[in-house]
């Protein structure tokens, strides 16, 4: 019996997950609302064989949990189960390990065959994933496309785009990543010409599109 464990901060659909997954015939060995409190309850005796993994999570996100995972334990495979269909979110969760991605309104039947495929082939790829890295090659031939622009920003700079869409100034923005407002400016004259804006709204409106904010919280 293949063992699993889930990473997602909504209780009420973790543990009806739970329910469906162990009605499947797996076992599920433990549950974390977070990345933190999963690396925090990973058992390196009795590891899981696949986590059905969110992407959005406070303290540690899905893309850091599974870049977490594919460097400490690789054999461990990443099946993503997310809200966000976007381009954006599929290919940087791919990269960064998942062999997986589902969406969370889909059918009992297509998250059993995810699992067995990931067990038995190593990866699942559905017909959205499938559809999404193909528009997404095909955009990459256009110099100008918010995808090929996406993956060309680094870490701090995502971070960066996240605090444009909350209320601090830039000074306190450079605060909260402990760099100078100077910094910052770099940082956002950077990125006015990465992505082709000239105002924070811009910025803001770029992150939300491309998933890299949930604004219904």
């Amino acid at each position: 019996m293949a063992s699993i464990a889930l990473v997602d901060d909504h209780s009420l659909l973790r543990i009806g997950l739970a329910t469906l997954v162990e009605s499947l015939g797996y076992s599920v060995i433990f549950e974390a609302d977070t990345g933190l409190e999963f690396i925090d309850k990973i058992d390196k005796n009795n590891l899981p064989d696949i986590v059905l993994m969110d992407i959005n999570m406070p303290e540690m996100d899905g893309f850091e949990t599974t870049v977490w995972l594919k460097k400490n334990h690789p054999d461990i495979k990443v099946l993503v189960l997310s809200m966000y269909d976007n381009e954006a979110s599929i290919i940087r969760m791919l990269k960064c390990g998942a062999k997986g991605y589902i969406l969370k309104d889909c059918e009992p039947a297509v998250l059993k065959t995810a699992i067995e495929d990931v067990l038995i082939k190593g990866y699942f790829y559905s017909d959205l994933v499938s559809g999404k890295l193909i528009n997404a090659i095909n955009k990459i031939q256009d110099d100008n496309n918010d995808f090929k622009v996406l993956v060309k920003l680094n870490d701090r700079e995502t971070d960066f785009l996240k605090y444009t869409c909350t209320e601090l100034t830039y000074k306190e923005i450079a605060d909260k990543m402990f760099v100078s407002p100077r910094t910052i400016d770099g940082y956002r004259d950077a990125l006015f010409e990465k992505l082709h804006v000239k105002t924070r709204v811009g910025l803001a409106i770029y992150a939300i599109k491309n998933g890299l904010v949930d604004i219904r919280q």
